[in-house]
Parts: structure tokens; C-alpha cells; sequence
């Protein structure tokens, strides 16, 4: 029994791993197989070939929607992230709103996104006359900027309040208390929102299909429409679905201590 209680976690975590991993790799196997094999079951393994990947780049244009996704994605981020702060720093100081406002900020979120993108598409063809990257930035900024600033105010309150407090009494002004005190203390917070609001935008599809045109396709509209008329290329989409992970892959180990910080700070206060 003592065997099987100390084996039991492991089992569970082995199972989830599995769970996340196996697709994973599934995917990988088809990437690297040529065409004629990706298809068959059981599966079968081929020879290692790179062909799939270059012909993303030559039969399709992965380079564009790379490239508007990664625009889209950072500019949504760095226009969120100084209002989120700002927003989560006056909530949590001041209680701005209230909790009436924080209730209808996590409604909001709430909704499913077909109500929100018909009148967004009206708003910005008739009223604003946007279109493109543009109009995608602005739809991910407003779908961003309140998940943002809710994960944050919890950063801004606990110990960071009781520095600021002594910041403040020993001269500073609230503003000097703000970048000085607040922000560098609660910057892995702050890092772990930025981050989470880069991977929202990156894989969001409702607002890029229905607010942008051809020539601002992101990588999960250009994804979706992977096809030709022999049907669906399951090589090419597997080894661009893995390109389009690429980038998530490389910010996680890398920031991946900060997350956790941030993410943990975050749920001790």
C-alpha cells in the first residue's frame, strides 16, 4: 500500500504528460512523413523528410500570416499592457469601479465571442472605417486589456502596498512610489500577464476571420483554410500548426520562472 500511495502521483502525472505530449507527437510524426503516409492507418513510419515544411513556405503563404500574427499579437500586447497596469494599479489603491465594475469585466469575458464580433465588424466598417491588422489589433486590445488588468490588481496589494506606504513616507510622491516601488516589485506579475495576453491573441480566430481581409490572414484563419482541391494536405498542416507553436514554445522555458512567480504571487494574495 505505501508502494502504490508513493507510485499513485507519479501514475497521475505520467497520464497527464501523456496526454499533452502524445498529440504532440502524433503531429511531429506526420510533419516529418511524406504526403502519401501521413494518411495512412494504422500509421506507418516513412523515411524523415523536410519537404512538408518547405512547402508551406512555397505552395502557401505561411510567411504573411506569420508575420501579421506576430504584428497583431505584440502590438495587441504593448497597447494593453501599460493600460492594464495603470487599470489594475488604480483598482487596487483606489477600488476605481468598485466591485461592480470587476463583476461586469468577468461577464464580459464570459460572453461568447459571436456577440461581440458582429457589432465590432459593423462598428469598425461603417463608423471607424477599419479594416485589416488594424481593426484585429483593436478587437484583441479590447479582448485583452480586461483579463490583463483583472490578473493584475492582486499583484499590486499585499507587501507592494505596505513599500509604497513606505516610500511615500519617507518622501516620494505617488507617481515616484508607482515606478520605482510598484512596478519593479510586481514586474513578474505584470510579465506573466503580458505573456498570457501574447498567447491569447496569437491563437485567436473569431476576430482575425471576420475583421480581417486576405491580405492580413493570422496564422490560425490562414491554418483553417489549409486545403486544396484534393482535400485537406494533413503533412503541410501538421508541420505549419508546429511552426505556428514555434514561438510559444521558445517564450515558455525562457520566461517559464517569471510565470510561475507571477502566476504564484498572484494567487498568494
Amino acid at each position: 500500500m505505501r508502494r502504490l500511495r508513493s507510485l499513485l502521483p507519479h501514475l497521475i502525472l505520467v497520464t497527464f504528460s501523456a496526454v499533452i505530449l502524445v498529440p504532440l507527437l502524433w503531429v511531429l510524426r506526420v510533419s516529418l512523413t511524406d504526403k502519401r503516409t501521413a494518411y495512412r492507418l494504422p500509421p506507418e513510419f516513412s523515411a524523415l523528410t523536410f519537404e512538408n515544411y518547405l512547402a508551406v513556405f512555397q505552395d502557401y503563404s505561411f510567411a504573411g500570416w506569420f508575420t501579421n500574427s506576430m504584428t497583431v499579437a505584440l502590438a495587441a500586447t504593448l497597447i494593453s499592457l501599460p493600460a492594464a497596469a495603470t487599470m489594475a494599479y488604480a483598482s487596487a489603491r483606489f477600488r476605481t469601479g468598485g466591485p461592480v465594475l470587476w463583476i461586469g469585466v468577468l461577464a464580459g469575458q464570459m460572453l461568447p465571442p459571436i456577440i461581440l464580433v458582429l457589432p465590432m465588424f459593423m462598428l469598425f466598417g461603417t463608423v471607424l472605417s477599419l479594416d485589416g491588422r488594424i481593426a484585429i489589433i483593436v478587437a484583441h486590445v479590447a479582448l485583452n486589456l480586461p483579463f490583463m488588468a483583472w490578473m493584475m490588481t492582486s499583484f499590486f496589494e499585499g507587501d507592494i502596498r505596505s513599500l509604497e506606504e513606505a516610500a511615500r513616507v519617507d518622501g516620494a510622491s505617488r507617481l515616484q512610489a508607482l515606478v520605482r516601488i510598484a512596478l519593479p516589485v510586481a514586474a513578474p506579475g505584470i510579465l506573466a500577464a503580458a505573456l498570457l495576453g501574447f498567447i491569447l491573441s496569437w491563437n485567436e480566430f473569431l476576430y482575425a476571420l471576420v475583421l480581417g481581409d486576405y491580405s492580413s490572414q493570422t496564422l490560425p484563419v490562414g491554418l483553417a483554410g489549409l486545403e486544396t482541391h484534393a482535400g485537406v494536405e494533413i503533412a503541410s498542416l501538421a508541420a505549419a500548426a508546429l511552426l505556428a507553436l514555434a514561438p510559444v514554445l521558445i517564450l515558455l522555458p525562457l520566461l517559464r520562472k517569471y510565470l510561475i512567480k507571477g502566476l504564484s504571487l498572484g494567487a498568494l494574495k
